[in-house]
């Protein structure tokens, strides 16, 4: 009888030490958010994307209203086409804006829908035409050393 009961907690143990790396790895991967409502599909191309992945949410007024589902180069344009899944409750004017932003200083980007004043919603297979590209630290920093240099150069 000692011998059941232990291996009853040695593989009630076991199976919660699954589940935890099961989370675990959900989260990692950014897809313990998974939904299975309806959707539709929306692309926006951009100059830059940064660190942007796939499965990052799609953010109006901080709301998730949807997640990138692909991101490819487009060879012709040269620029990043990100296809987003849109749930299909929420609805934009076709003329809405997109950018990609970061939650917090060095956090995780994802993109913001801005809606716009059109009559006519976006539907599956539109296109956003607006797009702002994500703000490159790096690139930021440049203009900050460049502008300050070039600023030196103008006192003497």
């Amino acid at each position: 009888m000692q011998r059941k009961s232990v291996d009853f907690w040695v593989g009630l143990f076991v199976v919660a030490g699954v589940a935890a790396l099961m989370f675990l790895a959900l989260r990692a991967g950014n897809m313990s958010t998974l939904s299975f409502s309806k959707t539709y599909e929306i692309t926006a191309q951009f100059d830059n994307i940064g660190s942007l992945k796939p499965q990052a949410a799609v953010k109006a007024s901080g709301v998730v209203v949807g997640r990138v589902s692909r991101i490819v180069f487009d060879d012709k344009s040269y620029k990043a086409a990100v296809t987003m899944d849109m749930e299909e409750g929420y609805k934009f004017p076709k003329d809405s804006s997109a950018k990609i932003l970061t939650s917090g200083l060095l956090g995780e980007q994802y993109i913001g829908i801005e809606a716009g004043g059109d009559e006519a919603n976006l539907k599956g297979g539109d296109k956003i035409a607006r797009t702002q590209s994500a703000a490159v630290l790096e690139d930021l920093i440049n203009q900050f050393i460049y502008s300050k240099a070039a600023d030196g150069k103008d006192a003497n």
